[in-house]
């Protein structure tokens, strides 16, 4: 393991760039690493912690001289960020981002940069319920996926030396363009979210009904529900609001199915149900197959002690 970029600026700093920087530090794949939080506060406790080698007050002295900068705010600013870091941008330096939308940030972003930049949009498949500077772990992102979106006319280079560095802090890295990611994460992570917050917010409603019982007795399900529902309220809102027109197709569908299931339990379709489940079920075996999550019962989290 070696140095791939003499200094690294980290803008934003919440539980994906705090991770990557332990990451770095793990595999020592930077000279220094900056770090800038907008608020003074997140700011002082990232140094108190020892994120970065050094927190600078603005986002100017960060990227100063910084051959790689992630942008890792909510993408709903990323564009203002844009702007603001554009004229102390190094020559030759990569731009990235971890977003989990990218053809609304490439829009927000890309008019801002100079020429001399390179420009390689990234989405890091990884991340828990918790934000802030204090919630980052070194291995957050091992074995999860780091899709790149590089844009058209990119240094190929740049998209390697990147890809390199996403290895390196223990990440899978693969290429996609980035109306399909848009697609593939409305699937996969944004309309489960936004279905999580409909049903935690429904059982809110219920619970005034039932004097919290809907806390008392949660089963595993809920339970899942309201961990997905914990996320950061800002970044899913710049999500979804990023995302608009993926997203409401997969809703579309999943409503569509919605009303069949409603349908088979109303008529009593047993047989509809039941090869429903065995075909949703080759989903969860698949992912295991994949090495996404384990097979360990209660979906691989340790019991809790008392």
């Amino acid at each position: 393991m070696s140095v791939i970029y003499e200094r690294v600026a980290l803008i934003g700093l919440g539980l994906i760039a705090s991770s990557m920087f332990w990451a770095i530090k793990r595999s020592g794949l930077a000279g220094e690493v900056t770090g800038y939080a907008r608020s003074a506060e997140t700011r002082d406790t990232a140094r108190r912690i020892g994120l970065c080698d050094r927190v600078c007050d603005t986002a100017a002295e960060a990227v100063a001289g910084a051959d790689l900068v992630v942008l890792c705010v909510p993408v709903g600013a990323m564009g203002q960020v844009a702007a603001e870091i554009a004229p102390h941008l190094a020559a030759g330096a990569t731009v990235s981002d971890v977003g989990s939308v990218k053809a609304a940030v490439i829009q927000a972003v890309g008019p801002h940069l100079p020429d001399n930049v390179h420009f390689v949009p990234a989405h890091p498949l990884a991340g828990t319920e918790h934000s802030g500077p204090e919630s980052g772990f070194a291995t957050l992102f091992d074995n999860r996926w780091c899709l790149l979106v590089p844009v058209e006319g990119t240094d190929p280079d740049a998209v390697v030396r990147l890809g390199r560095f996403w290895q390196e802090m223990g990440a899978n890295v693969d290429t996609m363009e980035a109306d399909h990611h848009d697609l593939v994460l409305a699937v996969t992570s944004h309309a489960p979210h936004l279905i999580a917050y409909t049903m935690v917010g429904v059982a809110d409603d219920l619970r005034r009904v039932t004097d919290s019982e809907v806390i008392k007795y949660s089963a595993a399900g809920f339970r899942d529900f309201t961990r997905i529902a914990a996320s950061d309220p800002t970044m899913w809102r710049d999500v979804f609001l990023t995302n608009k027109e993926a997203t409401l197709e997969i809703l579309g569908r999943f409503t569509e199915e919605l009303f069949a299931l409603q349908r088979a339990i109303r008529t009593g379709d047993g047989a509809h149900l039941h090869d429903y489940f065995t075909r949703t079920r080759a989903i969860r075996r698949g992912i295991i197959e994949a090495g996404q999550d384990t097979d360990a019962p209660d979906f691989g989290r340790a019991k809790a002690v008392r």
